[in-house]
């Protein structure tokens, strides 16, 4: 939908920028993260019985949009909010809360409580 519009306002140039360059740069991106999360690393938690561990990226929160808090999300898969920790910046969960905020969206979970954490052990 946006190549046709790129392509009538700024030609060929506008079109490898505005949909192949972004489009790579997006998934290059968003692999390294992976890779890097699943890698031993920096993390607050193990989930028992778990073939993989998950770790933490710590300052790189505002560019991977909160992606980088991938031990939080390992731990608790049915949390919309991943990063926990206040000093954990998480721009999608900000982009959440807005939606809620305008009525789009509705029954946000949240990292269960500590009573139904029995699959998780503290990383030492």
């Amino acid at each position: 939908m946006i190549a046709i519009p790129l392509y009538l306002v700024g030609g060929l140039p506008w079109l490898i920028w505005g949909v192949l360059v972004r489009v790579s740069l997006s998934i290059i991106g968003h692999w390294t993260i992976t890779y890097f999360c699943h890698n031993p690393g920096k993390g607050k938690w193990d989930v028992k019985g778990a073939s993989v561990q998950a770790s933490n990226l710590p300052g790189l929160g505002l560019i991977t949009y909160g992606e980088c808090w991938h031990n939080n999300h390992h731990a608790f898969p049915e949390s919309a909010k991943i990063g926990l920790d206040k000093y954990q910046i998480d721009p999608s969960w900000w982009f959440i809360k807005g939606m809620e905020k305008v009525g789009l969206i509705y029954d946000i979970q949240l990292p269960r409580g500590a009573e139904k954490q029995d699959d998780l052990a503290p990383r030492n």
